[in-house]
């Protein structure tokens, strides 16, 4: 099964992530939205999995997660990769709770290496991906779009406190993926 670890994001924040890709879409590009209830921030992608890694994967997230504590993370900027002149993969990235997001990273990657799963090439980036980009049709005025947007997420400020970390089951279907918590790891609380 398709898998990956990340972090759920509060529906007011998913609501708010929505409202921006709204603002966003106004441009015309041609853009494949995550949908919001799909919003998420990825802590590290696993790929296809059998039932006895996902175990072993299991065991790996409660280990490196019981001794973390809750934290606040918030929203700071728009950006894009591979740059925001033109971009591929549009993410909102998080200023507080990123020192925080790494370190939960970089464990999960150092253990989960050790299974045989080849660890990331890229260093680990907090954000949390809203959207791709299909073609380059109006992506001149979706560029406009994303510096407008980005100084009003600046302006926002939106926190939201991180609580769990979760393992879900990626399903993909012709009208987008279905994602299934398969573990749900609680950081303590403060």
């Amino acid at each position: 099964m398709r898998t990956f670890i990340a972090i759920p994001l509060p529906q007011e924040i998913k609501a708010f992530l929505a409202e921006l890709q709204n603002e966003l879409k106004t441009s015309g590009a041609e853009v494949k939205w995550v949908e919001p209830e799909n919003i998420h921030l990825t802590l590290k992608f696993l790929g296809e999995r059998d039932d006895k890694k996902i175990k072993e994967i299991s065991n790996i997230l409660e280990e490196a997660v019981k001794n973390k504590k809750q934290f606040l993370a918030r929203l700071s900027t728009l950006g894009a990769f591979p740059k925001i002149t033109s971009p591929r993969v549009i993410w909102v990235g998080i200023d507080r709770g990123d020192e925080e997001t790494k370190l939960i990273a970089a464990e999960l990657e150092e253990k989960i290496s050790r299974t045989g799963i080849p660890k990331e090439e890229k260093a680990f980036s907090s954000h949390i991906t809203i959207a791709r980009t299909k073609s380059s049709k109006n992506i001149a005025e979706l560029i406009k779009g994303l510096n407008v947007c980005a100084d009003k997420l600046g302006e926002e400020k939106a926190e939201f406190p991180v609580r769990q970390i979760v393992l879900y089951k990626s399903t993909l279907t012709p009208k987008g993926p279905i994602y299934q918590a398969l573990k749900e790891v609680n950081l303590k609380t403060i």
